[in-house]
């Protein structure tokens, strides 16, 4: 790099790209390419070389084998670097000077704020799970409100995930001193994104909404239902203005090709899209659709694997039109007439939305929002007449809700359920707003208590059939822990279900060719690198203390619990637990507390690490403590520990 610092890469390559020039195809990442993602790697690289490309694997700098040390998450540093690799692949002997970028997660995010700067040999990119808007659309804040139950989570995986050292056999004998800088330099992320609890210039660097027109390369964007990161896809449709389409499946944060159900030849339709735009190949893959989604029924634990995959022409599509259901007193109906004038009013339960589901989903069942009763019971519910025909939603639902509190600082969220004739209440969509934030995320204001105002909510988007005989049912709550921050005080909320109150669904009729065969082909890829992976525990219990009403939500994840590669000898350890803690009657009560331990090793070196993150707040105060501490066999050679109070900004 510019400044000296080394960044370490593999490289694929066709025999005989020496002689034939192919594009460079490139995927940039903290996850360690060696050990931590070796083995999707190696289904997904290969198979681009083997398809006529470089593909190109970098670690971040201070992660894996590079140099430096990660301060943040997509810093212009970062960006900068990525660009220089662009630069490097481009002027290869081996490289056509045709460059394209992809990737899951990190990877696809930067994809994108990478392409809004244009690195001139840039063609084409493929994120997959990633995002428009970081500081509305990410793991730090939803509506205004702190993400609790991701954020610190991912922040205290960062901050274990940055303390590996490197592989000694690959950068030498300077692996201590750069595990020693690692160590001593890697902040806690969290501080800083709880430092900026507006949406300020900090969350404004790399949301590419902010100048969508910045990005004029090819951009296929890749989502999945089950994940959070997939709103961003029907956003870049409808902003962008260079060549793009989109795909949404039924998965959840993983790439499609190994998405669970309906997993998709993935593989195929990469190469298609860098054939065409990084070889010019005339292969019609801009002929077809801009949109291709899966279209779900509702199941036990969220919209199900039972499905279809349907396709739109263009998005916004003309075909999704918006269809109103008014909120009268305890009802959702299409035809409300003189709605008499009524209010509704709830007293915030801070134990309500413990049967959220996590925020960011694996393939554990556990992971997925239950049956929805209990959070119903809990909360204000608008429920309409069976339905006496089935219908189809795609798009973001909106809630539209005139409102009073007895607080300065309040929040409301919103769930649209689906409900059975046996009374099954199942979760398909959601949205949430802290109330300081109904005029602007930049410019907050404290409420007056008892005045109405009318707020609109937009809930994550959707895809899903609501068959004949069911009901639809809105539930509003002004608590939903452990996914957001619970407000200073207890909040009485009142929804006040005259004039303009509503919730609004973006219907899309049936259509006869949605019923044809699946347009993708199996999943393809090249046989994984060889590991032998010991599944580490894995579980979710609730405690509920019935004399204090302490409700304790414990997670432990065993992430691969520990994984060898025969090839190399290396073998890496990691486990997780996270807790999330709260007494129904007191909002200062809620407590996250995050643990990791994670470890690398071969033969007689052995390197371990724990971390422990917690957050908690007064009324006024967020207080936040990490703890590091490093053993290199069984000799502690690094321990610290770090705390701050961040003043509370109307959240």
């Amino acid at each position: 790099m510019d400044d000296g610092v080394r960044l370490a890469a593999r490289i694929w390559l066709p025999e005989d790209a020496a002689d034939e020039p192919v594009p460079a195809l490139l995927e940039a990442i903290p996850y360690r390419k060696n050990d931590g993602t070796a083995i999707g790697d190696s289904i997904r690289h290969p198979y681009f070389a083997g398809h006529g490309y470089g593909s190109v694997r970098v670690d971040l700098r201070g992660s894996g084998d590079s140099e430096g040390v990660l301060l943040d998450e997509y810093l212009e540093r970062e960006h900068d670097d990525i660009i220089a690799v662009h630069t490097w692949l481009a002027e290869q002997p081996w490289c056509t000077g045709a460059t394209g970028q992809f990737g899951l997660s990190w990877g696809g995010f930067n994809s994108l704020q990478v392409a809004a700067r244009r690195p001139p040999s840039l063609k084409a990119i493929i994120p997959v799970g990633a995002t428009h808007d970081r500081y509305a659309s990410d793991v730090h804040y939803l509506g205004g409100c702190l993400l609790a139950e991701e954020s610190l989570s991912w922040a205290s995986t960062m901050l274990a995930f940055n303390a590996h050292p490197p592989d000694p056999e690959v950068v030498g004998d300077r692996w201590r001193e750069m595990w020693m800088e690692r160590l001593e330099g890697s902040p806690a992320f969290m501080e800083a994104w709880l430092a900026h609890q507006r949406r300020d210039e900090f969350w404004q660097h790399g949301s590419v909404c902010d100048d969508y027109d910045a990005i004029e390369c090819a951009v296929l964007a890749i989502g999945g239902w089950k994940d959070p990161y997939h709103e961003y896809v029907l956003r870049l449709l409808e902003g962008l203005s260079c060549p793009r389409k989109g795909l949404i499946g039924p998965w959840a944060h993983v790439f499609p090709e190994i998405g669970s159900p309906e997993p998709i030849g993935f593989l195929q339709e990469a190469v298609r899209w860098w054939d065409h735009w990084l070889k010019e190949v005339d292969n019609g893959v801009m002929d077809e659709p801009m949109l291709r989604t899966w279209m779900a029924e509702p199941g036990p634990r969220g919209p199900s694997e039972r499905g279809r995959w349907i396709a739109e022409e263009t998005w916004p599509s003309p075909g999704v039109t918006r269809q109103a259901w008014a909120l009268d007193a305890e009802t959702l109906v299409r035809d409300p007439g003189d709605t008499p004038s009524g209010e509704r009013s709830i007293l915030s339960n801070e134990a309500t939305g413990l049967d959220s589901g996590r925020w960011i989903t694996g393939t554990r069942v556990e992971d997925y929002p239950p049956d929805q009763r209990s959070e119903d019971g809990r909360s204000l519910c608008f429920t309409s007449a069976p339905l006496e025909e089935r219908f189809e939603i795609l798009g973001y639902p909106e809630v539209v809700l005139e409102v009073s509190t007895n607080r300065p600082c309040a929040l409301v969220a919103v769930r649209l359920c689906d409900v059975a004739p046996d009374g099954v209440s199942t979760l398909v969509a959601r949205g949430f707003l802290n109330l300081t934030h109904r005029e602007s995320h930049e410019h907050p204001e404290s409420l007056e208590p008892g005045r109405r105002y009318t707020v609109s909510l937009e809930c994550d988007a959707a895809a899903c059939a609501f068959p004949a005989g069911n009901r639809l049912r809105l539930a509003v709550s002004p608590a939903y822990w452990p996914w957001v921050w619970p407000s200073p005080e207890q909040v009485t909320l009142t929804v006040h279900t005259e004039g303009e109150s509503r919730l609004e669904l973006p219907v899309r009729p049936r259509r006869p060719e949605d019923d044809a065969p699946s347009p993708f082909g199996p999943a393809e890829g090249a046989a994984p690198v060889a590991a032998e992976i010991t599944p580490g525990r894995a579980e979710s219990t609730l405690r509920r203390d019935l004399f204090t009403g302490l409700h304790d939500l414990t997670s432990i994840r065993g992430y691969h619990g520990g994984v060898r590669f025969p090839d190399t000898g290396i073998e890496i350890t990691s486990a997780g637990a996270d807790r999330y803690l709260i007494e129904e009657n007191d909002p200062l009560t809620a407590a996250l507390v995050c643990e990791r331990e994670m470890g690398i090793a071969r033969g007689e070196w052995r390197t371990r690490w724990e971390t422990r993150s917690k957050l908690t707040a007064s009324a006024d105060t967020f207080f936040l403590t990490n703890s590091l501490e490093a053993f290199e066999g069984t000799a502690q050679v690094f321990t610290r520990t770090w705390a701050v109070a961040i003043a509370r900004d109307l959240v």
